[in-house]
């Protein structure tokens, strides 16, 4: 028995083909889709990669794991998981499996995927990490040319210096590519552990396509830009949202740049993502079908030009909350399309479950198992997603049901979006008189999810708006029993 993990980071839902990607070329990860069961409502708990990839590793929501943002850009938070901590790698461990992972960890600096139960080289940072020496080791020993750029891409910044890279020509055959080396090492390693015949876990995570969009010129060149059609929501103005917004816009250089600009940047995603593709069938061919378990996701999504946007960042959007999830499990009904609210966090259980691993301390996760059996179990009828902060402190929550969003923004106006009418999410309906109703609905629904789950988030709430009537001392302090019903 075996699992297999894929995952990519920073990665749209809508540049798959099996998630109806008009510019997509995915033809791997569409066959995955095809013969088992895909998640049209899948959710990050948290757009930033490294709370959700704690999240995936402990089965824990990121306020209850604490590991709260990225530590390039970290805030005060703490940047390892205690070694207490509950994780499933260490509980495949114990229960005899071998557990490795290719690609980036980024869920810790001090305390490594060793640390945690895993076989495999650890490349830690944010993106491909090109001057490690495992994969300069991978180039020499096949003779293949090191890590060169040109036709740069970047907008400029509000103080007038040059913005961040967001794209850039590769001058490496993909044989050379950081995507092709990885997959290179995930298959090694899938032949050791066959070889070794005892049941197995492997992560496979890459690095991309997370900007900046580095690739050699056939998937540079890939798609043409003239071809691509500029998100609805370019059309941001931003009237009516929390100004965060539009000051990420402009750390994004959105603005100094032409459209024609931003169409070559998706075009060359697209290309990125193809590239992916092409890797992940390559690790593909050498696993056993009928006995591999085989998931495929992403830690959040990306902005692409969204929302005037690029990157991810304070802003609930389904740009980068909702992404792909797929999931083959040998025995389980094929061409599944499943529409519950589930969350990358769910994994967790889901891997235990396969197993055959008590799952109890992932306390925020739940298997997905009877799903892609083509069960139905009573499910949630909504999803709820943090933020804690990149570059500054930030504090949201998202509640997202069936037809509405709310985004709960204590240090501005919070946003309610009505997806049925307003898929774009460009029109802010929290104030409307007209949605008082709805307004008070999810408010108290959020509020008391959160309290459930314990996420003193909730506090706030109760002095701010209306959570509907209380059955606790929201002063904490205890001294007024008339609080109490």
């Amino acid at each position: 028995m075996s699992i297999l993990f894929l995952m990519t980071d920073q990665h749209r839902v809508d540049t798959l083909g099996a998630y109806g990607g008009a510019r997509a070329v995915t033809p791997h990860l569409d066959r995955l889709a095809a013969t088992g069961t895909r998640f049209d409502r899948w959710y990050t708990p948290t757009a930033i990669c490294t709370p959700a990839r704690a999240s995936l590793l402990t089965g824990q929501a990121p306020f209850r794991h604490k590991l709260l943002a990225n530590h390039e850009r970290n805030v005060g938070y703490a940047e390892d998981l205690p070694p207490e901590t509950f994780t499933f790698p260490q509980a495949l461990r114990k229960a005899g499996w071998n557990c490795g992972l290719v690609g980036k960890w980024h869920a810790g600096t001090e305390r490594g995927p060793n640390d945690f139960g895993f076989d495999g080289v650890h490349l830690p940072g944010w993106h491909n990490p090109v001057g490690h020496a495992d994969y300069r080791a991978y180039l020499a020993e096949r003779g293949l040319p090191p890590y060169e750029i040109s036709d740069r891409i970047r907008g400029t910044l509000p103080n007038g210096e040059p913005g961040n890279l967001l794209a850039a020509r590769l001058h490496q055959p993909v044989e050379a590519t950081f995507e092709h080396y990885l997959a290179d090492r995930a298959i090694e390693m899938i032949r050791r552990y066959k070889s070794e015949k005892k049941p197995y876990f492997l992560g496979l995570h890459f690095f991309g396509p997370h900007l900046p969009y580095i690739v050699p010129d056939e998937y540079f060149d890939l798609v043409d830009p003239a071809d691509i059609e500029m998100p609805k929501s370019v059309a941001e103005t931003f009237l009516g949202k929390p100004p965060v917004q539009r000051n990420y816009s402009a750390h994004w250089t959105f603005d100094t740049m032409p459209l024609e600009v931003s169409r070559k940047l998706i075009a060359v995603y697209h290309g990125y993502v193809t590239l992916i593709d092409q890797q992940i069938g390559r690790v593909l061919e050498v696993v056993d079908e009928d006995d591999t378990s085989i998931f495929f996701t992403s830690d959040h999504g990306e902005f692409t030009g969204a929302h005037r946007l690029h990157d991810k960042g304070p802003a609930m959007y389904e740009d980068i909350y909702r992404t792909s999830g797929l999931i083959r499990v040998p025995g389980a009904p094929g061409g599944v399309v499943r529409r519950e609210f589930v969350s990358l966090t769910d994994c967790t259980a889901t891997i235990l479950d396969l197993a055959g691993v008590d799952a109890s301390d992932a306390v925020d996760s739940r298997s997905l198992l009877p799903l892609v059996r083509g069960e139905t179990p009573e499910w949630a009828p909504d999803v709820v997603s943090e933020f804690h902060g990149h570059h500054f402190p930030y504090p949201q929550r998202m509640l997202r049901e069936e037809r509405y969003k709310l985004v709960v923004n204590p240090d501005s106006v919070n946003e309610l979006y009505d997806l049925q009418v307003d898929a774009d999410e460009l029109i802010n309906m929290y104030e409307l008189p007209e949605m008082a109703d709805v307004r008070r609905r999810l408010v108290a629904r959020l509020y008391t999810l959160l309290r459930e789950r314990g996420d003193n988030f909730h506090h706030w709430m109760a002095s701010m708006y209306e959570v509907g009537t209380l059955g606790h001392d929201p002063t904490l302090s205890g001294l007024d029993d008339a609080t109490y019903t």
